[in-house]
Order: structure tokens, then sequence, then C-alpha cells
């Protein structure tokens, strides 16, 4: 297979917008379910962002606002996703050296039999 990214059949622009909404929403809940080629790809972009919030500093937590979308984790506490990821996840993975995720296959999606994933933290 060659080096490099999957399409996932979009323009670069849309490609990148959806994986942003994705890393936010998987930063928020921990855990969603999407196609496999999506979350293989998901994959690259949170651990990237999880290394981000173990590094913890003002450039780090600038570059991860770069990807996450500006939306609330926990709006009692008033914690958005930026917030999540450096208190809350970062702290969790301080000795773990990568493989901050979990893929694991299920069922075909019953419309068009995609190949269907859950992605979660570990």
């Amino acid at each position: 297979m060659p080096v490099g990214y999957r399409k996932l059949g979009r323009l670069s622009d849309q490609r990148k917008a959806m994986l942003r909404d994705l890393a936010t929403e998987l930063v928020i809940h921990e855990k969603i379910t999407t196609t496999e080629a999506r979350a293989k790809e998901l994959r690259r972009t949170v651990e990237k962002l999880i290394t981000l919030g173990k590094r913890g500093d003002l450039h780090a937590r600038r570059q991860a606002a770069a990807v996450l979308r500006k939306k609330m984790a926990n709006a009692e506490v008033g914690q958005d996703a930026l917030q999540k990821l450096f208190a809350d996840i970062a702290p969790r993975y301080k000795e773990r050296n990568g493989g901050y995720t979990r893929i694991i296959k299920t069922a075909p999606r019953r419309g068009d039999a995609a190949r269907m994933a859950v992605i979660e933290l570990v």
C-alpha cells in the first residue's frame, strides 16, 4: 500500500473539515461509530492531538486549537473540546507512548454495506 493518506472520496478542504469534526466528536464523546476508512484516518489525527496535549505548552495548545472545533464538551463546567483534551484526556496517557485509540470493526452499514467501525480512546 502506498505511503500517505486516504482521500475518502472528498476534496482536500472537505476532507480536512470532516476530520476536524470527527476528531472533535471523538474528544468529546471518547467513542464514535464511523466507516472503517474514516476511523483509520481519524486515528492519525487524534493520536497527534493527544501527543500535543501531553506536551501541554502554549504552542501545543494553539496547534491543537487549529484542528479542534470550538464545541462544548461539558456545559455544566463550561469546558470545550480543547480544554477536555488538555485537562482530562492527555494526563490519562502520561505514561503511554502512542496507541491511544482502538478500532473495533462492526457489522456492515445497512444502506450501502459500507464497512463500519467503532473508534474509541483506550
